[in-house]
């Protein structure tokens, strides 16, 4: 399949439980014509022995990964910036996002099958 890289804006975020209450997260992007999210990976997981749904390292992981390749600070900081997204081309998942002016990309698929196997 052929990958192709577009620049785009955050326009809005969402981080939070989703209707199954799944704690999750959405980056809005707006590529200037069409838009779509990135995310809705669980940072959580259920516990059988508390019966509840417990963040999981690598949730929390994904968040520093994601502020670091931007390159903010703060989750509030990330609507209005512009950043570079990876996808499987037309109507494709976005497998990456990366710095717009350095180098860093952040991969999501790769990032959450390798944290199965830690």
């Amino acid at each position: 399949m052929n990958t192709s890289i577009e620049n785009a804006r955050i326009t809005g975020t969402m981080l939070g439980k989703e209707d199954h209450g799944i704690l999750t997260f959405e980056l809005f992007l707006d590529f200037g014509g069409s838009c779509c999210a990135f995310g809705g990976y669980a940072l959580d997981g259920y516990d059988k022995d508390t019966n509840k749904r417990v963040v999981k390292a690598a949730g929390l992981r994904a968040i520093v990964e994601i502020l670091d390749c931007v390159g903010v600070e703060k989750w509030e900081d990330l609507p209005g910036k512009y950043i570079r997204c990876e996808s499987d081309g037309w109507g494709g998942k976005i497998v990456a996002i990366g710095n717009i002016l350095q180098d860093k990309w952040f991969r999501i698929r790769e990032f959450f099958e390798k944290a199965k196997d830690e």
